[in-house]
């Protein structure tokens, strides 16, 4: 198990040099954790073992890294103290990618998760799971799998299933919105994504303010941590998007036929924070609409200014959102 006194985002320099001055335990450590299920999760954490535990997932074309400041942040005791553990989901990063399109159904997905918290603690119970983007969508299903073992969800701009199949179909914005999927779900999608240094995996940054001109956060730094995630492989990240029914309709093709799950694998019964940054141009504010029917414990958080990108743009206001709701209840 390695250790590193890790420097954020290219935003956090003074923090690590206090860190390495000041002789202070590091913060991040990294490692490499063996699944029964034979998949092997990179992953960072923070925080003493057998503290209550807190989970992050991330999303695409993301990494664990991007939770680094939230893992700080509630591993201290005065924000708590927990275990705070984020994994690099499978096919992301240093994780295992399978090759085949199949391994990245949900079930798997889900059952990763179970099996790496429960090499934290033997009950299998996580203080909170948090969760962005296609994390989200797991958390979502974790949520509804195993609500016993989850005390609160906390969602960032993740849509709920059943409101994004009925976006997707009903609403012609978020088709559009997500008309990306299908790009990324085509044969040979990875070598189109990492052609010219990733030209085309920066615009999803970069369409929404990541640049010097906008939230800024996307520097040289944060470059290089991101191409290095991206050198290890595409194809699991992919795959997620070959996998899922939930993806409009293709040029020129009928809308994909859907059977729509029973309402007891739709329903969440955890109390759950929807954090949702309002100037997602991917993910559109529809998708909260009769959020509430599925999620009978539910607080929603609007965040007018912010992208799709808010854990990146954000993590101060994110981590403070986070920490109320832990203490509201």
């Amino acid at each position: 198990m390695g250790t590193v006194c890790h420097e954020n985002h290219g935003k956090r320099v003074a923090a690590a040099r206090q860190c390495i001055l000041s002789g202070e335990q590091p913060m991040i450590e990294t490692f490499q954790r063996l699944l029964p299920n034979g998949i092997t999760l990179s992953c960072r954490a923070s925080g003493d073992a057998g503290r209550p535990v807190m989970v992050f997932l991330h999303g695409f074309p993301e990494a664990a890294f991007i939770w680094d400041p939230l893992l700080e942040h509630f591993a201290r005791p005065e924000h708590g103290g927990y275990r705070c553990l984020a994994p690099n989901l499978r096919g992301f990063e240093r994780s295992s990618a399978p090759a085949e399109v199949e391994a990245y159904k949900a079930h798997r997905m889900l059952q990763d998760i179970q099996q790496l918290v429960a090499s934290e603690r033997a009950d299998g119970t996580l203080a909170a799971l948090v969760a962005h983007d296609w994390g989200g969508a797991f958390g979502w299903g974790y949520a509804n799998a195993f609500p016993a073992q989850v005390g609160k969800l906390v969602i960032i701009n993740s849509p709920h299933p059943a409101t994004f199949a009925r976006e997707l179909r009903d609403n012609p914005a978020q088709q559009q919105a997500s008309a990306y999927m299908n790009f990324l779900a085509q044969p040979g999608a990875e070598a189109l994504l990492a052609a010219n240094d990733y030209r085309r995996l920066w615009r999803f940054f970069t369409l929404m303010k990541a640049g010097a001109d906008g939230h800024g956060w996307l520097t040289e730094a944060v470059q290089q941590q991101y191409r290095e995630v991206w050198n290890a492989g595409l194809t699991g990240a992919c795959n997620l998007y070959r996998v899922t029914p939930l993806k409009p309709a293709a040029p020129g093709e009928p809308p994909p036929a859907r059977t729509a799950p029973p309402r007891e694998r739709l329903t969440v019964d955890v109390p759950t924070l929807v954090l949702w940054a309002l100037d997602d141009t991917a993910l559109l504010p529809g998708l909260l609409d009769g959020l509430e029917d599925y999620v009978p414990d539910l607080e929603i958080r609007k965040v007018p200014g912010a992208t799709h990108w808010i854990v990146h743009e954000q993590p101060d206001r994110v981590a403070r959102e986070i920490e109320a709701f832990m203490q509201r209840r």
